[in-house]
């Protein structure tokens, strides 16, 4: 049987040649970075060189401003309790205002709704049908106690790139014109990294996340930058690596992995941009096109080049994912740290869209190894399944009715 993978945006292979980089760091160098004796100078040599190697990739930034950490939810937890538990009351500080938005990943929104049972106020931004976050909302919002804004670079389930350049001009007046240092800006980039520019000087954030297994690099590694003017708390306690901010012993091989993907990811950016968006164009043509009662999720232009999320009417997603299974054919509908919950998708709830909706809505995220092949085969394969599910589905949604909010939501 075909197996056709399009849950890219869940996780990523592992590229051969990040593996063939990693690989002499499990057995031949293995020395702990943090001894004194010679194969431990070589080990932290190595992290060194990968530290510099990824600060290029982000424009040119201090080595010693990228941090690394187990993965792309742990760095969100550290910039968003990191940064607030420091500045907070508990630390004596004033500052207990935080800013973001309604369509965050769990690994920022579960965070912040930590903080608020510490006595912390959250404001979290809507976002228009599209899913865009408006800067004028985060210019109203800002407080002078307002110790953080995240906001993340591109949505992991619909697509829609943010305003992050625009967002970071807002704050930067506020802090000028407040004369303060407050709020540091934060950004999760791991869906961007790949498609999308991470030069820090021209995102004009403070904070930005990065995840190993969203560019084809190994679990378990990911990178928290942090700009040498941040001052946060770290989560875990120990032996002091990571200037302090995240002790243990340093993943040596998942470290060099991850700055192998994140050279490769960014010298084939352009050309890999290009040949996914055409692969995602025809797909989300050919769905629009064959199957009715559908419609596309996230914002038509400003989106991720490998995201198409499609709503389809009339049937549950989860099944839909199940009998896709039975051809090979691997999506989800969400993120994939909730694809367990049968809850339907906060971010389809923000865009507008009702219940029936969100329940319906499918994620195919496009990768490095996806064919013209294969989304042909899905395209072939999916009007068959839909047909299928509707036949034996008890859900007939007026589709008047979702044009309706479609064009009147904002």
């Amino acid at each position: 049987m075909k197996e056709v993978y399009l849950d890219n945006a869940a996780t990523t292979k592992t590229d051969p040649r990040v593996v063939e980089a990693m690989l002499p760091y499990f057995s031949e160098h293995y020395g702990n970075p943090s001894s004194m004796y010679k194969i431990g100078h070589e080990s932290k040599m190595v992290i060194d060189e990968a530290r510099e190697r990824i600060a290029k990739i982000l424009g040119g930034v201090r080595p010693d401003e990228i941090i690394f950490t187990s993965g792309g939810t742990e760095s969100d937890n550290l910039a968003v309790l990191g940064s607030a538990r420091k500045h907070g009351p508990q630390s004596g500080g004033k500052m207990k205002h935080i800013i973001t938005t309604q369509i965050e990943h769990h690994a920022v929104l579960h965070p912040c709704e930590k903080l608020e049972k510490e006595g912390f106020e959250v404001t979290y931004l809507p976002v228009d049908r599209y899913g865009m976050v408006n800067p004028e909302d985060v210019k109203n919002a800002l407080r002078e106690d307002t110790v953080l804004v995240s906001v993340m670079y591109a949505n992991n389930e619909i697509g829609t790139v943010e305003p992050i350049s625009e967002i970071a001009e807002v704050i930067k007046k506020f802090k000028k014109d407040k004369k303060t240092s407050f709020p540091y800006f934060h950004t999760d980039a791991c869906q961007a990294a790949g498609y999308l520019d991470l030069d820090i000087k021209k995102l004009g954030v403070d904070m930005l996340t990065l995840n190993g297994s969203k560019v084809y690099g190994p679990k378990g590694i990911g990178i928290l930058y942090i700009a040498n003017h941040v001052r946060i708390e770290p989560l875990v306690y120990g032996g002091g690596q990571e200037k302090n901010l995240r002790s243990g012993t340093e993943n040596i091989a998942g470290i060099v992995g991850l700055a192998k993907a994140l050279e490769i990811a960014e010298e084939e950016k352009k050309e890999e941009s290009e040949r996914v968006k055409k692969l995602a164009d025809k797909l989300k043509d050919g769905i629009l096109k064959s199957i009715p009662k559908t419609f596309l999720n996230g914002h038509p232009e400003k989106r991720l080049p490998n995201n198409v999320n499609i709503t389809i009417l009339d049937i549950e997603g989860e099944a839909l994912i199940l009998h896709l299974d039975n051809y090979g054919i691997y999506t989800s509908t969400g993120s994939a740290c909730t694809s367990a919950s049968l809850d339907p998708s906060h971010v389809i709830l923000a865009i507008g869209l009702p219940y029936e909706a969100a329940h319906g809505s499918l994620r195919f995220a496009l990768g490095r190894y996806t064919t013209e092949e294969d989304i042909d085969y899905v395209l072939e394969t999916l009007p068959k399944v839909v047909e299928d599910l509707r036949k034996i589905s008890p859900t007939k949604v007026d589709m008047k009715k979702i044009e309706k909010v479609l064009n009147e939501y904002k």
